[in-house]
């Protein structure tokens, strides 16, 4: 297997969750330039990470890759305890990040500049801020009652800890929320984590 990512992107999800699986694989760090390449643009023609190449297969989009991954290797676990409600939980937490929260960042990653208005694009930046900071307080309850989002640590903890990261960049408001932050300390208290970040050249203190 290789995994195709660029550091720090949603990418970084599917590196960890791939450490969590314990088996070999590769890692090939791709900048925006290579991307957008023809040679990439035929693993995937939008030009994005992740993409997971297998055998002359390339799978793209992050919920499929992990559920592949968890189907794959259901000894991880990262895909439930192998009865289906405990793989509808991963999923119903991967779903929120992948659908929910993930696009929401999008006007802080440059979506609305085409406005040409500085204070509107602002507005724009001060909503997804505040959408944000909404999805995080639900995060933070849920972890409230589990150390990990779907009771056990499953494919969906790695992306949150990716949404996290970001959220810290875009300056979004995380005060008050301590689940959270004791989620985060125990995601970089792991060793795959630790091997993941360290792969893609980021700072294991951020």
């Amino acid at each position: 297997m290789k995994l195709y990512t660029s550091p720090g992107a949603c990418s970084l999800g599917d590196h960890i969750a791939l450490e969590w699986t314990g088996q070999p694989y590769e890692v090939a760090l791709v900048s925006r330039e290579e991307r957008a390449t023809p040679e990439f643009r035929k693993l995937n023609p939008a030009g994005a990470v992740p993409v997971l190449e297998e055998g002359g297969w390339a799978l793209t989009q992050n919920s499929a890759i992990l559920n592949y991954l968890a189907d794959k290797f259901p000894e991880s676990k990262i895909g439930g305890d192998g009865t289906p409600q405990s793989r509808a939980e991963a999923n119903r937490w991967l779903g929120f990040l992948n659908s929910d929260m993930h696009p929401a960042f999008k006007p802080l990653f440059g979506t609305t500049d085409y406005l040409e208005d500085k204070a509107v694009i602002e507005k724009t930046h001060d909503n997804a801020r505040k959408q944000l900071r909404g999805m995080f307080e639900r995060a933070d309850a849920q972890l409230g009652k589990h150390d990990w989002l779907a009771g056990s640590r499953s494919m969906a903890d790695p992306y949150l800890f990716v949404m996290l990261r970001w959220a810290k960049g875009a300056k979004v408001d995380l005060s008050g929320l301590n689940n959270l932050k004791k989620f985060e300390q125990r995601m970089r208290a792991d060793a795959g984590v630790q091997r993941a970040l360290k792969s893609e050249g980021l700072d294991q203190a951020a």
